[in-house]
């Protein structure tokens, strides 16, 4: 997923979006430590995505926070 695909989510969908993806991370997780995972790269990019999108959804918090200020 790019970042402009992620930038066009709704915040709801974006945090949705979030705790899927740590589910599928955790799933990952016990596959690797089961012998199961053939793909070790999908844990890299996976983490790699979450905190992109956690930034993407603290700027947003932040933007909002001026806007209030």
């Amino acid at each position: 997923m790019k970042t402009s695909e992620i930038r066009e989510l709704s915040t709801q969908d974006l945090k949705n979006r979030i705790n899927t993806t740590r589910e599928e991370l955790m799933n990952m997780r016990f596959q690797l430590a089961t012998g199961g995972l053939a793909d070790f790269t999908r844990l890299r990019q996976t983490r790699k995505l979450i905190a992109l999108m956690q930034t993407i959804l603290a700027e947003r918090e932040a933007i909002e926070e001026e806007g209030e200020a």
